[in-house]
C-alpha cells in the first residue's frame, strides 16, 4: 500500500526519509545493546569489585545528580517542542528550542565534569577497582554520546539556517530528536539503578 506523502509530517514525506528513520531505529537498537552490556558489567562489579576502593554510597552526591537529571529531562521536553514547532512550520521557534536543548545538554556535561573531578579527588578512578572502572566507563560513555549530540545539533541548526526547513533538514532534525530522547531514557536508567541504588 502506497503512503500518501501529502498527509505525512515533513520528516516522513519521502521514501528516503522513511528509510532513514527506520535505519536509525535499528541503530538505536544496537546502542541499547551497548548500554545493556555496560549496565550488566556494572551490576557484576558493583558488589564484588569494590575491594580497596570506595563504594557508591561513599562517593555519590545527590545534588549534582538531581541537577543533571533536571537538565537532561528538561532538554527532552524542549527537543519535543522543537519537533512540534517544526511540524507547524515555526522555524524560528524550532531553532530556539533546539538551542535551548543544546544549552541544557552543555549544562548537564559541565555538572558531569564536576562529578568526575570529585570522583578523582576521593580516589575513585579507572584503576581503583572494578566497581569504579565500570562506573566511570558507563557514565563516560553516556557523556560522550551527549557531547556528540551537542556537535550534531549545532550542525543541524547551521544547515537549517543555510537551507531552510525542507524534507531533508526536517528528517535530520527528527532523527536527532530520537537520539536525544534515547540519551534521556538511558540517563533515567543510570539515575535509578546506579545512583539511587548506590546511595541506599
Amino acid at each position: 500500500m502506497k503512503l500518501d506523502s501529502k498527509n505525512l509530517p515533513l520528516e516522513y514525506s519521502t521514501e528516503t526519509n522513511r528509510m532513514n528513520i527506520l535505519g536509525f531505529w535499528i541503530f538505536l537498537s544496537a546502542e541499547i545493546m551497548l548500554f545493556a552490556t555496560l549496565f550488566t558489567t556494572y551490576f557484576v562489579y558493583v558488589d564484588r569489585g569494590v575491594g580497596s576502593g570506595p563504594a557508591g554510597a561513599e562517593i555519590f552526591e545527590l545534588p549534582p545528580v538531581l541537577i543533571e537529571t533536571f537538565l537532561l529531562l528538561t532538554s527532552s521536553f524542549t527537543i519535543g517542542l522543537a519537533v512540534h514547532a517544526m511540524r507547524i512550520n515555526r522555524v524560528k521557534a524550532m531553532i530556539g528550542f533546539m538551542i535551548v536543548t543544546l544549552l541544557l545538554g552543555a549544562g548537564f556535561l559541565s555538572v558531569e565534569i564536576y562529578e568526575f573531578v570529585h570522583y578523582y579527588h576521593v580516589g575513585a578512578t579507572l584503576q581503583t577497582s572494578g566497581f569504579t572502572a565500570t562506573l566511570l566507563t558507563t557514565l563516560g560513555t553516556h557523556g560522550a554520546h551527549v557531547t556528540f549530540g551537542l556537535f550534531w545539533g549545532i550542525i543541524i541548526i547551521i544547515q537549517i539556517l543555510r537551507n531552510g526547513l525542507n524534507a531533508r533538514t526536517a528528517n535530520k532534525s527528527f532523527i536527532f530528536s530520537l537520539y536525544w530522547h534515547f540519551l534521556d531514557v538511558m540517563w533515567i536508567f543510570i539515575f535509578s539503578f546506579i545512583y539511587l541504588k548506590g546511595m541506599m
